[in-house]
């Protein structure tokens, strides 16, 4: 390692990832109930709305549908049959009685749907790791896939994905975002509890990656799906893309873990165990010793490793990094999973420092034992500054993983929380400001 002021040189990139209020997608509405119903009537309103639908005649229902249908047309892909599957999720097929035409049922389907403009209020907290379709591209380019949290109406989080590919001179390039965005259909898995199964989010055969939004469907996770930290697992020869997140359920949040092998179909399920209900846990990309290894941030002040037999179960643990210099007094986390490099597991963190300022530092720990810590930055990597400090919440930079792209570290970054955007940098350049 070289002297620890030795200056990094840090290539920041024109590419800027900005919340798009016109993407949005259609989610379940349900009115609330009347709480001075009349003694023996329901309470029910969509009992309510349901019976007012189908009074109307069935020319008039056909009308109404068919010009919703085509006011959302333009926004949406099928509506009719996303109207269809409301239908049936509030009323199963079978249990309808009489059969109901298409008009009242896709109707029906409308009054209990809204638009939600998923990231309407802001774009942040970035996660990155290599597409897993690598075909067309030039010699020594790579294309990505990164995750953010988008926030939206009522400061709920969504997740959502971008694609876009870094090239053999370092330039960074995003894909168009598209307009159309699409909702999954969700199905309960085993699980977790009666009352809170796992969850399985599936998109079909859609080939845009960046159309997917992965939004809190149920109860346990009606607040948010947050900071999604994205990792290829590889064991005994093949990949399955894990990530962390935090689920947001109201007064209580907790860590769950996705699991996907082809981004066209996803599962939700809830962590366990002693440390598994804090924020900020990022899963080592392979087993060490046979076992899985997390990194957290379980006293919410130091970054922790933890261990266990059981992907989903997480009862021991050990502090490994601990607050050090002035940037990170407050509190110490990791911004994403570790980083295998030859010289070890290389572990970006984020350190809270004066006025609650977030900034970005990065650590090396040893590639057989990660509880050894081998040296860390003295001073941030990035900070917030004239350029990247205003927003939602200023001052505050802030990562849920970066890419290596050869001996290059690709770093996505949010602003303030409310856009993202890219740094990158020599690895090399990195260790040796370490000490």
């Amino acid at each position: 390692m070289a002297e620890p002021d030795e200056p990094l040189s840090v290539r920041h990139h024109s590419a800027i990832r900005r919340p798009a209020p016109g993407r949005v997608v259609l989610r379940p509405f349900i009115p609330a109930d009347n709480p001075f119903a009349p003694p023996g009537t329901s309470p029910s309103r969509i009992a309510m709305v349901i019976d007012r639908v189908l009074s109307m005649t069935p020319d008039a229902a056909a009308t109404l549908a068919a010009r919703i249908r085509r006011g959302l047309a333009h926004r949406h892909g099928d509506v009719g049959a996303l109207l269809d599957r409301r239908f049936h999720e509030m009323i199963p097929p079978g249990t309808d009685g009489p059969a109901i035409d298409v008009g009242h049922r896709q109707l029906i389907g409308a009054y209990l749907t809204e638009e939600f403009s998923f990231e309407a209020a802001a774009l942040f907290n970035p996660s990155i790791i290599a597409h897993p379709d690598q075909s067309g591209m030039p010699q020594g380019s790579l294309r990505f896939l990164m995750s953010m949290r988008a926030v939206g109406e009522g400061h709920v989080s969504s997740i959502v994905f971008q694609s876009g590919r870094v090239d053999a001179d370092g330039t960074l390039i995003l894909d168009p975002v598209p307009h159309q965005a699409v909702s999954p259909r969700i199905e309960p898995i085993p699980g977790g509890t009666p009352d809170d199964p796992g969850l399985r989010m599936s998109f079909g055969s859609n080939e845009d990656l960046s159309r997917l939004v992965l939004s809190p469907f149920s109860w346990h996770r009606r607040h948010g799906l947050e900071d999604l930290r994205l990792t290829p697992f590889v064991d005994d020869g093949e990949t399955v893309y894990y990530g962390t997140y935090t689920a947001v359920g109201g007064e209580h949040i907790r860590q769950e873990l996705l699991r996907t092998t082809d981004f066209r179909s996803f599962e939700l399920n809830a962590l366990s165990g002693r440390f598994s209900a804090t924020k900020g846990m990022a899963l080592f990309p392979r087993r060490i010793d046979d076992y899985y290894a997390m990194l957290g941030r379980q006293d919410h002040e130091n970054i922790w490793i933890l261990r266990s037999a059981d992907l989903y179960r997480w009862d021991t643990g050990a502090v490994v990094v601990q607050p050090r210099w002035p940037w990170e007094f407050v509190q110490l986390g990791n911004c994403g999973a570790p980083l295998e490099i030859e010289e070890g597991w290389l572990v970006l963190t984020h350190g809270v420092g004066p006025v609650r300022s977030y900034c970005i530092g990065a650590c090396l720990l040893d590639r057989a034992d990660p509880t050894r810590l081998l040296a860390r930055t003295r001073s941030p990597i990035l900070t917030p500054t004239s350029r990247a400090r205003n927003g939602y919440v200023p001052n505050v930079v802030y990562s849920c993983g970066g890419l290596l792209h050869g001996r290059t570290l690709v770093l996505p970054y949010g602003i303030a929380d409310t856009l993202t955007t890219f740094a990158s940098m020599s690895v090399d350049d990195l260790l040796r400001t370490m000490d």
